[in-house]
Order: structure tokens, then C-alpha cells, then sequence
């Protein structure tokens, strides 16, 4: 229930920061940060596992039940993100982007760690370097549409640009094998995804009423 509640709080904060960056969008911490993509990108983490759940889990013959734990972690890093820039804090901070990408990581891992945890066949090691995997390769992903949306026209982003991607990259490759590292050992037996079971009474034919 705790989880559950911590879930909300999270997509309700994600919901209020984009509304502010969508209501002052002339504000300075926002200014060159990319927010249209942003907008654009970020609500699809609080769909995400909703209709990946309805889709594939809760149409089985025997349903799981909500991932909430799975749910906040793929939410978490974009309210985090928001948050900074709402507070200015990547502007003000020298090495907030650097902490954020090590931070932000960490959970978005944990979520994808904790879903191919439940494949039968895959040890604890399988599960940690699938995991890393995923993080880096995520990683490089998100560097691609960061210079797309925002470097590659930004002169000033440009001039440090080399160096800041190999410093994010660098990072987020922490965050990714601490992820992966806490999903294969701490983590591994946390919120399993077991199907929900109903308890069901047995019939009683006539014949044995009457005994």
C-alpha cells in the first residue's frame, strides 16, 4: 500500500512540474534544457507499465497483479529530471547533471532488472549483466536525443559537449551496474510478480447433502 501511494505522489509531482515548465516556459532554467521534448517524452513514463500491464500481464489466464514497485521506479527518473530543472538546479550546481545521471540511472535499471528477473531460466549473474546492458545501451540512446533536441544548435552547449557526454556516460554506467548489481543480490527476491489466486469453495452435488 505504501508503494502504491508513493507511486501516485511521484506521477501527481511529474504531472505539476511539466504543467509549470508548460505554463512559464520563458523561465531561464528552461531555456536550451529541451523542455518540448520533454513534454513530449515524459508522460509516456506514467502510461508505460499501465498498459504494458493491461496488455500483456493482466490478460493472462491467471493475471498479475500491479507492478507498483516496477511502476515508481520507470516514473522516477523523469520526476527527478523535472524537478531539477524546475529548481534551477542544473544551472546553479556544477555537478548536478553528472549526480543526476548516476541517480536518474539507478532506478530506471532497477525497474528493467526486476521484470527479466521473473524469467526462470536466468541466474543472478544473467539477470546483473542483462541489466547493465540495458542501462548503457539506454544511455547512449538518451545522449543521441539530447544532441538532437538541444546541443547540436546550442553553441554553447557545443563548445563542452565531447567532454560533458564522456562525464554523463560515465555515469550513467555507474548507476547502471549499481542498478544491476542491487537487482541481483538485495533486490532479487523483492515484489515478485506471482499470479493472482482465488480461493474457491467446492460444489456439493445432492448426493452428498444427503449423506
Amino acid at each position: 500500500m505504501l508503494i502504491a501511494r508513493g507511486n501516485l505522489v511521484v506521477k501527481v509531482v511529474l504531472i505539476a512540474l511539466l504543467l509549470h515548465a508548460v505554463a512559464f516556459p520563458d523561465l531561464p532554467q528552461y531555456e536550451g534544457k529541451g523542455i518540448v521534448p520533454r513534454l513530449i517524452l515524459y508522460p509516456v513514463s506514467i502510461w508505460l507499465v499501465p498498459l504494458v500491464w493491461w496488455l500483456v500481464w493482466r490478460r493472462r489466464d491467471r493475471p498479475m497483479p500491479y507492478p507498483h514497485l516496477i511502476d515508481l521506479l520507470v516514473a522516477l527518473p523523469f520526476t527527478i529530471d523535472t524537478g531539477g530543472n524546475a529548481l534551477n538546479l542544473y544551472d546553479t550546481i556544477d555537478w548536478w547533471d553528472d549526480l543526476m545521471h548516476f541517480v536518474t540511472w539507478v532506478p530506471w535499471v532497477v525497474a528493467f532488472g526486476l521484470v527479466i528477473r521473473e524469467r526462470p531460466h536466468l541466474h543472478r549473474a544473467d539477470v546483473a549483466a542483462i541489466t547493465i546492458g540495458f542501462g548503457a545501451v539506454t544511455h547512449i540512446i538518451w545522449e543521441v536525443v539530447e544532441y538532437l533536441a538541444f546541443v547540436r544548435n546550442n553553441t554553447s552547449e557545443l563548445a563542452g559537449a565531447y567532454r560533458d557526454t564522456i562525464g554523463d556516460l560515465v555515469m550513467s554506467l555507474c548507476g547502471s551496474i549499481t542498478g544491476g548489481v542491487l537487482v541481483a543480490t538485495v533486490l532479487f527476491g523483492v515484489a515478485r510478480l506471482r499470479p493472482l489466486t482465488t480461493l474457491s469453495t467446492p460444489s456439493i452435488t445432492g448426493d452428498e447433502r444427503l449423506r
